[in-house]
This record gives C-alpha cells, structure tokens and sequence, in this order.
C-alpha cells in the first residue's frame, strides 16, 4: 500500500517510499513492484506518471487518472511550472545559498547504447539550494581529523536524469547514500555507525497549479523513519520543521539575486 497524500477526479499524489521504482525499467528487470502497479491496484484504475523520482529517493510523486491529465501535467512540468523542494544531507559544507547552472547529458542504460548518448548534446539544467544546516563530527571518516556534513534545501528548476545527484557532485558536496555519484567512505559511515543505508534525498513538497481547475496546491510528504533518524541523530529535527512551515522563497530570491555556479 503507498501511502496517499492526495486524490481527487483528477489526479493522486502518494509518497514513494525510497527503493521503489516509479513504473517497470529494464534496468531492473527483475522487479516486480513498482509505484505504478501497486498505486493502479490500490484504488482500482489506471493511473499516468506525470513525473519521475530516482528509485532510491523518496516523496512527492503525481500521477493523472487519464491521458488529458497527464499531458497537461507533464507539460507544466517542461515548462518548469511546478516547484519542487527537496531535502538532501551532504558531504562537507557548501556555501550557503546559491544556485548550480550545469548542463547534463542523459547517460545510456546499457553497454550498447553508450555511444549513441555520448553523441547527444548536454541539457541546460538549473538547481537552486539553500543550506539549513550542518554538523561536524570529531571522526576521521575521510582524510581529515573531523567529518562535516550539511543539510540542504534544494529546488530543481529543470528535471533532468539524476540531476541533483549529479548537481551535488558537481559542487563537491555529493549526497549521502548515493552509490554512483557520492563517497563510498561517508556512506559506509553512516550504514555502519548510525544504520541508516538510503540515499537521503526526499521529495518533500510540490507547488503546481490542478491541471483542470487552474487551483493553486501544495502537498508536502512526510519524512521515513531511516532520515528523521539522521536528523534526530544530528539535532536537526526542528529545523526541518520550521523549513517545511515557510512559504517557499528560495527560487524567487535566488533567480533574481544569485549568480550559477557553472
């Protein structure tokens, strides 16, 4: 059963639990659960992805309950009319606010097909992000007598392929549980010394006007178990509470204020 944050005649919003893919992939040919199915036989109909969420992270994840839906959301979506929050612990401390202008080019899925993705251009993408933040532990989990580690707010403009791992990795400060962008060493740390093995990166919250009605929504999602217990372990519980309460600013602002980190 997902857990479901919203539904009307329209659409269904559920919080995906970090670990399940969104529809079936032939990455991962062996799964047989994914969001898409359960969600179809949970309420008895078929649904539309509108969006995607990476396997391992968690949260906001919209579905149509017909085609005409979710074309219109998945061009809200293109033309970068939906907002999106994300919460992500990081290696290290990065600056403060900021945004990330890095274009990504989509990678191949197979061995097969590396070549004919290397040939394609890369896409403009944009992440705002705002550190809410940070903690430094007297463990020499890398190279350093101490390990810092920060909490960030993050706000994709654009929705490429793995674009916020990659945005992480790109300023240096990749994100905790990730096994393709981020530092095995941090990651092993917090499996071992805290038991938590997830990526910790969540869709926390999604602005976006209903597609048929024009009303302006926010659904947020709850944390799991696994990241309340990184933020309870760092004392970082109540910020993200006051985080979650604020009115969404940080992409106004830094649009208008901030110059991309490219």
């Amino acid at each position: 059963m997902l857990s479901i944050l919203y539904q009307d005649d329209a659409l269904v919003v559920v919080n995906k639990p970090a670990g399940l893919l969104v529809h079936k992939s032939p990455i991962d040919r062996h799964e047989t659960q994914y969001a898409m199915r359960i969600l179809r036989d949970q309420i008895g109909c078929w649904v539309y992805p509108v969006h995607r969420l990476d396997k391992p992270t968690s949260g906001v994840l919209v579905f149509g309950l017909s085609s005409e839906v979710a074309a219109i959301f998945s061009a809200a979506f293109e033309n970068h009319e939906v907002e999106k929050d994300y919460l992500a612990v990081v290696r290290g401390f990065p600056p403060e606010s900021g945004c990330i202008d890095h274009p990504i080019r989509e990678t191949a899925m197979f061995k097969s097909d590396k070549g004919k993705y290397e040939a394609k251009e890369a896409r403009s993408a944009i992440t705002h992000y705002q550190r809410l933040a940070t903690i430094e532990l007297p463990v020499a989990v890398d190279k350093y007598p101490a390990s810092r580690y920060a909490l960030m707010r993050l706000s994709p403009v654009t929705g490429r392929q793995h674009q916020l791992r990659r945005h992480m990795k790109h300023l240096s400060h990749p994100i905790i549980g990730d096994p393709k962008y981020g530092k095995s060493n941090h990651n092993r740390f917090f499996a071992e010394h805290i038991g938590v093995e997830r990526l910790l990166l969540a869709c926390t919250q999604m602005g976006f006007k209903h597609p048929l009605t024009g009303q302006w929504m926010r659904v947020r999602a709850p944390l799991d178990a696994a990241f309340d217990q990184v933020l309870s372990e760092f004392g970082w519980s109540a910020i993200v509470d006051d985080s979650l309460a604020m009115d969404r600013r940080l992409g106004e602002e830094q649009s208008e204020s901030c110059s991309c980190l490219r």
